[in-house]
């Protein structure tokens, strides 16, 4: 029996042997008991053809499901002399992500500038219709994943990622659940009650079949106010793990989890050994 999960690091995990690199690091989560990773990006997107292929190679031959985050710097509500440069940056990160065997490619989609959310979305939607199109055309089978950011004045609610999913062939959330929980500023949703009612939200808009193929970023988290300050390891932080991987188990929900705390592989494992013993699962 496999997990409904696969488990695994948003970036490379800090035990990889050196010199480094995506394919090492992609065989050192598997030498660990982790499936999955995703290539951090997060700069700018600097990688050769060949070393793509050789990225790719390494996940086939360890069972080790790739993902990117793509850089930082992209925002869909991005004026228009900046929106080009936003934009070549996810189509880059698109294109060389299916190159290295990416199925999902993971971007934080901007900022309201002080605008109403749904005024915000009008001009967004478009733009990553108009990305998700070009790929479609190009035959590249990727998703794009906007994902729910951590401070309120962020374009990404999960009402937000939503929208754009339902609108938009080719395009599902990144859920990260540290990040909403950090959104409000109160240290709310964070409950079992609270988890629900959203998920009831995604699986009505977008169907069951969304939930069987999550794409998950978690981690402990400190906020204030504003919302996101910094990741934290989950047993310094108030994150509910147990609590959100029982609603996540009577969702029969499934896909990846990554996990973005400081001591990546480390909690990686812990959330899989969690996973484990609330789901009922054996690996």
């Amino acid at each position: 029996m496999s997990l409904s999960f696969r488990f695994g690091t948003v970036g490379s995990p800090i035990g990889t042997p050196k010199p480094g690199g995506s394919s090492n690091a992609i065989k050192f989560i598997h030498s660990i008991g982790l499936n999955c990773m995703e290539l951090g990006w997060v700069q700018s997107v600097r990688v050769s053809e060949e070393t793509c292929a050789v990225i790719k190679s390494a996940g086939i031959e360890n069972d080790v499901a790739i993902s990117v985050h793509a850089p930082y710097f992209i925002n869909l509500n991005a004026d228009e002399v900046e929106w080009p440069k936003s934009r070549k940056r996810l189509m880059d990160a698109a294109f060389y992500g299916n190159l290295a065997g990416a199925t999902d490619i993971i971007f934080h989609p901007g900022s309201y500038f002080g605008g109403v959310p749904a005024d915000v979305l009008k001009v967004a939607i478009p733009r990553l219709a108009g990305c998700a199109k070009e790929l479609l055309d190009a035959g590249n089978p990727v998703r794009l994943r906007p994902e729910t950011m951590g401070k309120s004045a962020m374009l990404g609610s999960l009402t937000d990622t939503i929208e754009m999913a339902v609108q938009i062939s080719g395009v599902l959330p990144c859920i990260d659940f540290a990040h909403l929980h950090a959104r409000p500023g109160d240290g709310s949703m964070n409950t079992i009650e609270e988890w629900t009612k959203e998920l009831e939200i995604m699986k009505g808009r977008l169907g069951e079949e969304s939930l069987k193929n999550v794409h998950i970023h978690l981690s402990g988290i400190e906020y204030g106010p504003k919302g996101e300050k910094n990741h934290l390891p989950v047993a310094e932080s108030d994150l509910n793990m147990g609590g959100l991987f029982s609603v996540l188990r009577d969702f029969k929900a499934g896909g990846r989890i990554l996990c973005e705390s400081p001591i990546m592989e480390e909690d990686a494992l812990n959330m899989k050994k969690t996973w484990m013993q609330v789901s009922g699962e054996v690996d």
